[in-house]
Order: C-alpha cells, then structure tokens, then sequence
C-alpha cells in the first residue's frame, strides 16, 4: 500500500451535472430546433432553395456557436468549440451528401438531440477519469483521458481559496474550490476593452477620422477541471474539511517557531546560570 492510500482521508469526484450541463443545453437545443421549424416561422420562405436552406443552416450553426462558446468558457477548453464546430459540419456534410435538404427541418433537430446523447457518454467517461484526492499532508487532482494530468499541492503553499457556486450548485449541493498558490497558480484573467471613434468633414469634403480604445485585465481564480476541485459535492463538508486541513499546516510552521525559539531562550538561560556559578565558584 502507498503512502497516498495510507495517508488519504477522502475521494471525490466531480458530480454529473456539473460537467455535462453544456450538452444538456445542446439537447435542449435541438428541441427548440425541432419545434421552431414545425411552428410555422419559415412558411414564407420557399420549400426548397438556397434562401430557405441557408436560413435553416444559420439558425443551427448560431445555435452550435453559442453552445460552444459557452461551454469553452465553463470548461476553460476552446477545443469544445472547435467539437461542436466539427458536429456542424459533420451533419452539413451528412445532409448534403444524402440530399436530404427538404428533410432538413427534421434530420437537423433529432441529429443534435442524437449528437447531445452521444456527448453526454464521452462527458460521463471525461467525469469518472477525474480523482480528488484529500490528504492529510497535501491535496492530490488528477484528470484527462488521452493525457493524464495530476497536480500536487501541499496545504503550506496555499494563500486563497475561491469558493463558487451557481443556482444549480446550490440547489444540488455542489460546487467548484481553486486553491491558489502564493506563485500564483490557480489564477486566470478577465479582459475587457472598449474602443471608440470620430469623423469629421469639413466643408471642402475634407475628412478625419480618429479611433481610441483601452483595455483592462483583472486577475481572478480560475483553473481547468483537473486543476481544482470541481463540481465536488457536498460542497459545504468539502469546504470544511480543506479549510480545516489549511488552517492545521498553517499553525503547525508556527508552532515549531515558537518552540525553537523557547529552546534557545532556555540554552541562553542555562548558558548564563553555568557563567553565574562559574564565577561564584572561583
């Protein structure tokens, strides 16, 4: 037996629907879909044609984009994009080569519906290879499925810890806890920029144009799922428990300070005492 086995206090792993809501939100997507086609928005539109068609492409590529987006900035991977990008125009591709456009308003609802179920069995493999290891020396987080990835971290090297919850978090009693080094690992950055222009023209049709921006960048916890501890549950005693260990490791440094420096204080005591009487005695 190891010494992780041995010194292991718990094992967690993250809960289901916190790393799976992008592709229930897919799912739901395609009944949109489905019901937005059947509702009678596009009976203007001719039966058949490239107007009708691209329509129908755009509202499933926008839906796609927005799935993704979202899901790459929850998950902090931009490779789930680029997957949803690619179940795009997989089923462009399956359409066109059957020429099924006239079925599209059908095959393109229950293809996405299909593509959320299938994701949702790669999502549930991603969860499970996800190890949170809570020891009583350090703090153990491994994850990855084509590249195992483990982060050891001792509970004296952590300075802050973020706590987030969402609505769904705090109904089903789960959350996410980054701890953040004093080196700064753990943290991420929000940028936001704003721009602005001008033009004027003179009575000769003279013109001038002028643009000015500026942008911000603000430091805040953030880590990928295999770098935190996420969607642990339950999240209050997960809270608890490594705030406990944190708070242990922390005192413990300064409680061998203090000790040592009694220690002295003692040796110099002592030291003293044996001059004291060295000096009596002659």
């Amino acid at each position: 037996m190891n010494a992780l086995s041995v010194n292991s206090s718990r094992t967690h792993f993250p809960l289901c629907i916190s790393i799976c809501s992008g592709y229930v939100c897919s799912a739901g997507g395609g009944i949109f879909l489905g019901w937005f086609f059947s509702s009678g928005y596009l009976d203007d539109l001719p039966e058949t044609g490239v107007l009708k068609n691209g329509t129908v492409a755009a509202l499933w590529l926008l839906g796609f984009i927005a799935c993704g987006v979202i899901a790459s900035l929850l998950m902090i991977r931009w490779r789930i994009f680029f997957v949803y990008l690619a179940i795009f125009l997989l089923g462009i591709g399956i359409i066109w080569a059957a020429d099924a456009w006239r079925y599209s308003e059908t095959v393109i609802p229950v293809y996405t519906v299909g593509a959320s179920v299938i994701g949702l069995f790669i999502i549930e493999l991603y969860r499970r290879s996800h190890r949170y290891f809570i020891t009583t020396m350090r703090l153990v987080l491994r994850g990855g499925m084509i590249m195992k990835r483990e982060r050891t971290l001792r509970y004296d090297k952590i300075a802050d810890i973020d706590y987030s919850q969402g609505i769904g978090g705090r109904i089903f009693r789960y959350g996410n806890i980054i701890p953040v080094t004093q080196s700064g690992f753990g943290l991420g950055s929000d940028t936001a920029f704003a721009a602005g222009g001008a033009e004027v023209t003179t009575k000769k049709r003279f013109g001038f144009f002028g643009l000015a921006g500026g942008g911000k960048e603000v430091q805040t916890p953030r880590a990928r799922t295999y770098y935190e501890l996420h969607g642990v549950h339950p999240f209050k005693e997960v809270k608890a428990l490594i705030e406990k260990m944190v708070q242990e490791s922390t005192l413990a440094p300064y409680q061998r300070e203090q000790v040592e420096l009694q220690r002295e204080m003692v040796d110099l005591l002592r030291g003293k005492m044996k001059d004291e009487n060295d000096d009596a005695g002659e």
